[in-house]
């Protein structure tokens, strides 16, 4: 790496990190151009080289902070149980938001969420997670449709706990979401074709990338068969 893109990168490091932890425990308004410099130990000019404004910095930051929060997912060795697995990951993630209020409200931003790299990481992840529970005969329904379903009801979950007066907090709403979600999308044992159908179709899909005998275009038929 040229000395000067070295430099470059490691001053863009010093400023992300000193506005993630302003925005982490005072929120955006602490984010100015004067704060972010200060505490990187850096004159103020040197951020406008950097980045365009503020709110690309913020983008920077949130980004910044769930990454690292990803990157200790992704750490995590899984255990036999998928389904405990995913209990984990749920935890982990409401953990997240409760304790990163200012962070997670950017990250709800439709427009950052769709473009953040870190964000669809997460996404994978927990694409990862419900794929193992659906070759496991586990699923009742789609993967597409699961993962889609746990974001939707931990986003949720999120929110309500942060919206919450103290003394109206409910200590249980994470499990109690959990579990309402967990019935919703999978089956109390690994399916039998004649108890559950879509069960056994969700685990079918898990191995269409194992069938050598399918050229890719006969795959993706297949798959779009067993969807419907």
């Amino acid at each position: 790496m040229a000395p000067t893109t070295q430099r470059r990168d490691i001053t863009r490091d010093r400023i992300v990190k000193a506005a993630a932890d302003l925005l982490r425990d005072q929120g955006p308004a602490a984010v100015t151009t004067r704060r972010v410099a200060h505490e990187a130990g850096l004159q103020p000019p040197a951020l406008y080289r950097l980045f365009q404004d503020k709110d690309e910095l913020l983008n920077a930051a949130a980004e910044h902070v769930f990454a690292e929060h990803v990157a200790s997912k992704q750490t995590t060795a899984p255990s036999d149980d998928p389904v405990e697995d995913l209990r984990a990951g749920w935890n982990t993630q409401i953990s997240f938001g409760l304790a990163n209020p200012y962070v997670y409200g950017l990250l709800l931003d439709p427009v950052r969420a769709r473009d953040a790299p870190t964000q669809l990481k997460g996404v994978r992840i927990l694409a990862e997670r419900v794929h193992r529970i659906a070759a496991a005969g586990r699923l009742r329904v789609s993967e597409e449709r699961a993962v889609n379903l746990i974001r939707s009801a931990g986003v949720g979950t999120i929110h309500t706990l942060l919206t919450q007066l103290p003394e109206q907090s409910d200590p249980h709403l994470s499990d109690a979401a959990f579990d309402a979600i967990t019935r919703a999308i999978l089956t109390d044992e690994p399916a039998v074709p004649a108890q559950d159908p879509a069960a056994v179709v969700a685990a079918f899909r898990t191995l269409l990338p194992e069938l050598p005998t399918l050229s890719k275009a006969e795959a993706a038929l297949l798959d779009e068969w067993l969807q419907r």
